[in-house]
């Protein structure tokens, strides 16, 4: 209990929540996004 005590009482372990939720947000919008471009690519014809 002290490990998520410290997680969420401590600078240290706020930061390192924020951290990590940025990372998986980064994640989540980087797949949408190069699958967003992927299935706009390909519906236009190549000339």
């Amino acid at each position: 209990m002290k490990l998520l005590t410290d997680l969420f009482t401590t600078d240290y372990g706020i930061m390192s929540i924020s951290g990590i939720a940025f990372m998986i947000g980064m994640a989540v919008f980087f797949i949408w996004y190069f699958n967003h471009k992927m299935n706009e690519t390909a519906e236009t014809p190549s000339k």
